[in-house]
This record gives structure tokens, sequence and C-alpha cells, in this order.
């Protein structure tokens, strides 16, 4: 159990890492994150920025701003705000020109970003604009991220639907505000992967029927969509992992001061994929728009759909009143994940499409005709590239074979000599064994041979001692022979 525990864990973090690398390779090379096409400006300024400007902004750079410069007000000591995923920094050097162009000046902002190419041209727009000492540029991964610094201003923009580990996140971001800090959020609090839940779902192909075959094309991927693909776009990086969570996980976790919610079918018609088919300046193109915008306005104040962006503001203090277009408030946004789905009424029982629009039928079948070509086009570019690839596979797989056939020899080789070495081995340790017991002897003969040489020293000592007794006896004698004869 705790090996497969281990392999799970091992397997987890190795999801992680792919999904890190995706992550960061999407990004790495985004100039502009933001870059939306002209039909989603003209919806926003018409449905959304007067919602916004209700509240004293137009747009939520606008709302950064506002909060930024509240909070440089509450304290005279050097304010300290933290920007979550900051990108490319453009939302954060605005910021610190408007708080400088306002008097403000003791400010820091720490700049938080996964991507380092994305941090660098932050940095390097920050030295252009005069802004080094206001702006600190941090690379981290904000699933890990421990704040070391309490803050008087948190911003998220389109981030926490980014974040996989969003509970540490929030609860980081608690922690790390002041008592009178505020945590200002612009986010996507739809769908988890930025998908429809069925009862949105239901109208948005509703209205798809609606469209000439042009607008169904799909600029991103490259693919016509007879009926629109629900796609979920966290499937290899991080976009909307945890969207669905954001709401009910704020709600837990803070007060809210600021609460403004809008769209949720209009997404698929404005957004970069298929937006760009509209002419944001065409009659029909407009009040196609128009009309999808206010159903989608119309459901979401039923509660028959959840809102999929929210503007916000939320922090400690329990005691500011929430300023919310009624009835939307948080908890009434937050969409019941067991709640049965009940198909919302369609727009017109005609079926497939609806020709009442301006565009001829000619025009359309020469652009279904072009995209067509265009598609065979990549096919046989893909089949050329799929079988140069199948060809280079097919050679791979033979030299791998190969390679095996040589890694089998050498294994074969090995073991014999490992065999080898272990006769040499025990050979070799035998031979030591009798050095030792040779060396042993040695050092015994050795210190015989010692002994034996003190003694035969100490013998011709003794015999030099008894030559000389011997002719001293005889020198005696000779002298008694001589006195007496």
């Amino acid at each position: 159990m705790a090996d497969f525990r281990r392999a799970s864990g091992s397997m987890e973090r190795s999801h992680y890492s792919s999904r890190l690398e995706e992550e960061t390779r999407i990004y790495q090379s985004c100039l502009n994150v933001h870059d939306l096409p002209d039909i989603f400006h003209y919806w926003s300024n018409r449905h959304v920025r007067p919602k916004l400007e209700e509240f004293g902004f137009s747009a939520p750079e606008d709302m950064f701003r506002k909060y930024a410069l509240k909070q440089s007000m509450i304290r005279n000591s050097e304010k300290r705000i933290v920007s979550l995923g900051s990108g490319n920094c453009q939302v954060e050097i605005d910021l610190a020109l408007h708080l400088l162009s306002e008097g403000r000046s003791d400010f820091v902002i720490d700049c938080l970003e996964l991507n380092a190419e994305m941090l660098e041209r932050g940095r390097n727009a920050a030295v252009k604009a005069r802004l080094s000492d206001h702006l600190m540029f941090i690379q981290t991964d904000l699933n890990q991220w421990e704040p070391t610094d309490e803050y008087d201003l948190a911003i998220a923009n389109q981030t926490l639907h980014h974040i996989l580990n969003l509970e540490h996140v929030i609860e980081q971001v608690k922690r790390s505000l002041g008592p009178s800090g505020r945590f200002v959020i612009s986010d996507i609090i739809g769908r988890n992967g930025h998908q429809r839940w069925p009862e949105a779902l239901d109208l948005v192909q509703a209205f798809w029927r609606r469209l000439p075959p042009s607008y169904r094309f799909n600029r991103r991927l490259g693919r016509y969509e007879e009926q629109y693909e629900d796609w979920d776009c966290s499937r290899e990086g991080f976009e909307g992992i945890r969207a669905q969570d954001i709401l009910p996980l704020l709600i837990e976790s803070f007060h809210f001061e600021l609460f403004i919610v809008y769209a949720n079918i209009i997404d698929p018609f404005v957004d970069r994929s298929f937006g760009i088919n509209f002419d944001a300046s065409a009659d029909w193109d407009r009040s196609f728009i128009d009309r999808v915008s206010e159903r989608d306005e119309a459901e979401i104040h039923t509660g028959r759909i959840s809102p999929t962006h929210m503007v916000a503001v939320v922090g400690n203090d329990q005691t500011i009143p929430l300023s919310f277009h009624s009835p939307l408030t948080p908890t009434f946004c937050v969409r019941n994940p067991s709640r049965p789905f009940v198909s919302t009424p369609t727009l017109d029982p005609s079926d497939t499409y609806d020709w009442a629009w301006p565009h001829s039928d000619r025009s359309q079948l020469e652009f279904v005709c072009r995209q067509l070509h265009e598609s065979l086009t990549r096919l046989k570019v893909e089949k050329a590239i799929t079988e140069e690839r199948t060809a280079w596979a097919l050679g791979l797989d033979r030299e791998i074979a190969a390679l095996e056939q040589q890694v089998r020899q050498l294994q074969k080789e090995f073991r014999q000599t490992k065999r080898e070495l272990e006769e040499r081995t025990n050979w070799a340790l035998q031979l030591d064994a009798e050095n030792q017991k040779q060396a042993r002897l040695i050092a015994r003969l050795t210190g015989d041979m010692d002994r034996l040489a003190w003694a035969q020293a100490l013998d011709r000592r003794f015999h030099k001692l008894l030559d000389g007794v011997f002719r001293m006896f005889r020198r005696v004698l000779r002298s008694l022979l001589v006195r007496r004869f």
C-alpha cells in the first residue's frame, strides 16, 4: 500500500509538472494576454461597462486603481501591494503610475509570476517607466506561495482560474492582509475548463443554429463546428482548472464589499475563437450579439443560469455593506452542482439554420468551399508529416532493436566478466590469506634470527673470555713450573 501511495504521488507530480510546462509554454511569448476581438469590445462597452460605472469605474483596471488609491490613504506608513499572477506587469505599471500621479509615492508592489519571460518583460517595462523603486519582481508558483509580508492590498487580474491549489492561495492572501486590507479581483467563475453547464449549453446551441456557417469557424483551432463543441480548456495547462470553486471559497473566507457579475452564454460568441468572425461595424452582427446578451442577462437574473465573470472586492472587515446588483448576491450566484438539469426554452422551434440574415447563399457556399480546400490541404500536409514521422519511427524502432541486441550481448559479456571477476577475487583472497600466513612466519623467523644473533655475539664473548682464561692459566702454570725446577 505504501508503494502504491508513493507511485501515485509520483504520477501526480509528473502530471502537475507537465501541466506547469504547458502553462509556461503558452504564455512565454504572449505579449498581450488580454487581446480580444473587436466584437468583444463592442459587447463589453454596451452591456458591461454601464454595470461597472454604477459603482464608480468603467473597467476592471479602473477598479484596481480606485481601491489602490483608497488603501493608500488609510495609514501613513509605506503601503505594500501584492499582485497575483502579474504576467507582463502591465496592470501593475499602470497602477504605479496612477498612484504617483495622485501624489502617492510611499508604496511597493510585489509582482508574483510563474513565467520568467513575462516577468523579465515586466522588469524591462518598469525600468523604462522609471518605476524600479516601486515594483518588485518575484518568480514563484502561486500553488506553493508563502507570503512573508503583511499587505494593504492584494489584486488578482484573471489569475485565480489558473490556480490548482486554490484553497492554499486564498488562505495565504487572507493571512497576509491587514485588518483593513482588501483583495480586489477580476476573474472567471464559470464551469471548470471554461465549459458551459448543461442549462447554459442548451441556450448556446440554440443561438448557434442561427449563425451563418462562416461564423462557426473556430479560428484558434482551425476547424468548422456545426454544433458548438464545449471544449475543456483545462486538459493540458491550467486554464480554468478550478474556476467553479473560486466564488464558494471566497464566500467561505472573506466578507464581500463589492460584487458585480455578468455574462455566460455570450462568451463563445465574443471570445478569441469565434468572436473574430463577427464584424463589429455590421448591423446584423451587433444585433445578434445584443440579442444573446439580453437573453443572457434575463436568464442570470432568474437564477436559471449562473454568471461566468466577476469583479469583486473582499476583505476581513465585516462592517462594510455589500454593493451589488439585486438579486445577484454572491450566494445567489453560486451554482449548485447537484441541481438537476432543466432544459431552458429554445429560441425558435425551427430546425437547423435561421436564414433570416443578410448574407447571400453564394458567399456562404464560397466560404465553406474555401474552408474545405484549406482543410484538405492541411490534411495532405498532415498526412505527409505523419508518413515521414512513421518512417522515422520505424527506423528508430529498428535502431532500438539493434541497440537491444547489443545490450543483450553486453549483458552476457558482463555476466561472464562478473563470474571471472568473482573467481579472480576468490583467488586473490586466498593468495592474500597465504601471504598473510607467510608474513606471520617470516616475522617469527626474523624474531628468532634476532635472538640468535644476540646469542652468537654472547657466545663469541664467552669463548674470547674463556680463551683469555686458558692463556692466563698457561702463563701461571709455566711460571710455577719454572720456579719449581
